[in-house]
């Protein structure tokens, strides 16, 4: 539920649906959920995309350097962190 101005609840309908951006910038609304909105009335917009590959593998690609830079030697910090007695 949202509250107005006024601090009044108000009750939101919600749809989701997949659609595209044109080349405009445009999102179209599917037609049978077009007509289900009064012409005029306030909507609030969430927009969901998945991101490219690109940042996939760009996430893979920092790992992957970050993973390499560990040494068999960095393990006796674990050993520090895991043992109460040495606190």
């Amino acid at each position: 539920m949202c509250h107005d101005e006024k601090g009044v609840g108000l009750r939101m309908k919600a749809v989701e649906f997949k659609s595209t951006v044109n080349p405009g910038g445009q999102i179209a609304v599917p037609p049978e959920l077009a007509r289900q909105i009064p012409a005029g009335e306030q909507l609030q917009i969430i927009v969901l995309w998945e991101g490219s590959n690109l940042d996939v593998a760009w996430r893979a690609a920092g790992r992957q350097r970050f993973e390499a830079a560990y040494a068999p030697e960095d393990s006796v910090y674990e050993q520090l962190i895991d043992d109460a007695t040495a606190r």
